[in-house]
């Protein structure tokens, strides 16, 4: 890649170079291509300026070209490389070089190619140097009277690049004539020739007198230069502190390497002091067991002598002995073998061996040898602790729990920081602390997950590099199991407020969206924000009472509505964009009464209809794929699909069961049983599945809202709702179940653990 050139910059490092300056530098003037004189400069879109010949060989060896310096990609006019702008002011700096090296004595003057009187001035217009006789010839013809002439004097007197110094730019259609129109409408200059030509005043063309367009385009300038200019020193702010960061780099390195070396030092001299203190204590050891282990010898040599002495009496006597000898002796051995054996020496009651044995096995002590030290790049810079944040979510006891911190930098994006560096404290109400864990989920983004033990107010502090966090200490209220940890909607038809919701669903972003039910009130679906309970869009529902909502693999909201005595025949499956808008309207021969919707992944329906007493397996379009649980249903309500096992679970409130079908409409199995108790059914209504199978169903008539095992065994009670006659239910993304209230007008959110 070719270094950046400053003569690359046209603006307004270059004019502050050289202003009131008569020796600039001659990389102003270089092109970084080719290292010479700018020949035909030419602008890219990216403002870096190279030879128009440089340009059209580099073009050449490139496509899709890219500029030399910043690798910009560059889409090149119709023409080429010579459909790019000229750099005029280049041109302008390389004919002040010019006459500064060669206005004087001995140049040449190139219109007579007279020596002896040298160039002494500049036509500006015709880019020559001329003598003094030439200069007064020149300003003589009338038609080059309005020539800017720039004498050897005036550059002197001038101390830098006058502001008039500027080459006249002529027209490519007429080379003799001087681009002095603008045409707005073709965005282009033009000559007096073109205005009455091929640029005419009128419906399409508009030429503008150069001045007064230049005069509202230095002001755009100026407000480019506005916005750049803040930017750029915020950059160059930035620059500097990588510049000072890369300075002080080895100066960091080194002190880290000389706080290693000092730590592990110490802990080889900790190693050194202990293995001299083992050495040491096993030369101890050894004197006391080589003493001890010399009594004990002497004492069983001792032993053996009188042994062995006893032993060869008795042998001597057997052998050698009369029978008078024999008779006088016996009582004698006798006497002095039961000394020995009545205080036998301890045979085996002696020191062993001096062992070393190993307190930290080698493999642990290679663990906490490769955990002694840590090398980490220091972000502490990065992090705003005034820009973090914490978000507190609804806590319930004896469940797993999480908030969320992000951490920020100045500019309010997610950075890392060392897990070291954030210190979370969590206290019951009694000031108990409560473990905690702290998990980097993602970058930036931490899991702080906790068991509350007890309900009630806890206070969660949370610290980022010993700071704590904007609104910290934190007020966490910690609810009953049994009791909602959020509860969205009152009674009404305005924003955020609802009438008689009859289902959920959660969208693609986990937003929930309730569908208002009734034959004449608000009919329609509102979209809340599940984390502040705020409305966020809303849209009316066409059709008689809407009854079931779900949303498709690609956000769409899928709303089926019945018909009523008020609202004949406009039972159907509407389809509305993530925006609200009706896409579709589904009325297939086979729908009578829809209530519950479930969609699958290809888009295919299953469509509970109560009239009917069965679901029906519907294509996108509506066509009927088969009928399901004809003859075996007598009040079905809502629905909920297993694609993984290709199963569906239909509530059948009529007789208190949840009936389980597959696919192609073999009913599998039933379970439920009418009663008022845990495991029981009284009047079901909502039902929907967790991540592992389990089925999560409400009764409507006492609000128990109860989770069943995937065979139909019952497992346990969540809660029981409390807002009043629930129906349709939802599991959201963060383990809540929302639940529908219908007399309530309100939507309750219940912890959910499996």
């Amino acid at each position: 890649m070719i270094v950046s050139n400053l003569a690359n910059n046209p603006g307004s490092i270059m004019a502050s170079k050289m202003q009131g300056s008569t020796d600039f530098d001659e990389r102003f003037l270089t092109c970084p291509v080719c290292l010479l004189h700018f020949r035909d400069p030419r602008v890219l879109p990216c403002l870096h300026t190279f030879c128009r010949e440089c340009l059209q060989e580099w073009a050449t060896k490139q496509q899709p070209l890219e500029c030399p310096t910043c690798r910009t990609q560059v889409s090149l006019p119709d023409q080429g490389v010579d459909g790019l702008k000229t750099n005029f002011y280049v041109n302008n700096l390389l004919d002040f070089a010019a006459v500064k090296k060669g206005a004087g004595p001995g140049v040449p003057c190139q219109v007579c190619e007279d020596k002896e009187e040298g160039a002494r001035s500049w036509c500006v217009q015709c880019a020559v140097l001329i003598c003094e006789s030439c200069t007064i010839t020149h300003r003589r013809f009338p038609t080059l009277k309005s020539h800017q002439i720039v004498t050897q004097e005036n550059l002197e007197a001038s101390g830098g690049v006058p502001s008039s110094f500027q080459r006249k730019a002529f027209c490519p259609k007429h080379e003799d004539q001087a681009l002095t129109f603008y045409c707005e409408p073709c965005q282009t200059l033009v000559c007096v020739a073109c205005t009455v030509v091929d640029h005419r005043p009128g419906d399409d063309h508009n030429p503008v007198e150069i001045g007064a367009v230049a005069v509202r385009k230095k002001r755009d300038l100026q407000g480019l230069l506005g916005k750049v200019e803040p930017r750029t020193k915020e950059v160059q702010a930035a620059l500097n502190d990588v510049e000072a960061e890369i300075s002080e780099l080895p100066t960091s390195a080194d002190a880290a390497i000389e706080q290693a070396t000092v730590y592990f030092d110490q802990l080889v001299a900790l190693l050194q002091n202990r293995k001299e203190e083992v050495v040491e204590e096993i030369g101890s050891r050894r004197q006391e067991v080589g003493k001890c282990l010399d009594i004990q010898k002497e004492a069983i040599e001792f032993e053996l002598a009188g042994l062995t002495s006893a032993s060869e009496f008795c042998k001597q006597a057997l052998q050698h002995g009369s029978d008078a000898h024999v008779i006088e002796v016996e009582g004698q051995a006798r006497q002095r073998v039961e000394e020995l054996l009545t205080a036998p020496a301890d045979l085996t009651a002696r020191p062993s061996q001096v062992v070393f044995s190993e307190g930290t096995a080698v493999a642990e002590f290679r663990d906490d040898v490769a955990r002694a030290g840590r090398v980490d790049i220091d972000v502490k810079l990065k992090v705003d602790v005034s820009k973090c944040s914490v978000e507190i979510r609804p806590a319930v006891v004896k469940c797993s729990n999480i908030s969320l911190l992000r951490t920020l930098d100045k500019n309010g994006q997610l950075c890392s920081v060392l897990k070291d560096d954030v210190t979370v404290t969590l206290n019951d109400p009694s000031g108990q602390a409560v473990p905690t864990q702290l998990r980097e989920k993602d970058r930036g983004l931490w899991e702080i997950s906790y068991k509350a033990r007890v309900e009630g107010s806890h206070r969660l502090e949370v610290k980022v590099n010993g700071r704590s966090v904007a609104g910290s200490p934190y007020d966490v209220r910690v609810h009953s199991s049994h009791d909602p940890v959020l509860t969205i909607g009152r009674a009404g038809d305005g924003e955020g407020e609802l009438y008689h919701p009859t289902d959920v669903a959660v969208d693609m972003d986990g937003n929930i969206a309730v569908l208002e039910g009734g034959l004449f009130e608000n009919k329609r679906v509102q979209i809340f924000d599940a984390k502040t309970d705020q409305s966020l869009r809303r849209f009316t529902v066409d059709g008689g009472s809407p009854s079931g909502i779900d949303i498709d693999s690609n956000g769409q909201f899928i709303v089926t509505s019945q018909s009523s005595l008020y609202f004949h025949s406009t039972q159907a499956i509407r389809v509305y964009s993530r925006e609200g808008k009706l896409t579709k309207t589904l009325k297939p021969d086979c729908l009578r009464g829809p209530r519950g919707v479930a969609v699958l992944r290809d888009g295919r329906m299953v469509v509970v209809d109560g009239t009917q007493e069965l679901c029906l397996l519907l294509q996108p379009d509506g066509s009927l794929i088969r009928e399901i649980g004809k003859g075996q249903l007598q009040n079905p309500w809502f629905i909920a699909v297993d694609e993984s096992r290709d199963l569906i679970f239909v509530i059948d409130c009529g007789v208190q069961k949840v009936c389980v079908f597959d696919l192609e409409g073999n009913l599998k199995f039933k379970f439920g049983k009418q009663g008022e108790n845990e495991g029981e059914l009284q009047w079901p209504t909502g039902i929907t599945l967790d991540p592992a199978g389990n089925i999560i169903v409400v009764n409507n008539t006492n609000g128990r809202l109860q989770v069943f095992r995937p065979d139909g065994t019952y497992l346990r009670t969540v809660a029981v709702v409390e807002g009043g006659y629930p129906e349709g239910i939802a599991l959201t993304p963060d383990g809540h179940i929302a639940v529908a209230c219908w007399s309530g007008h309100c939507i309750e959110f219940y912890k959910y653990y499996r």
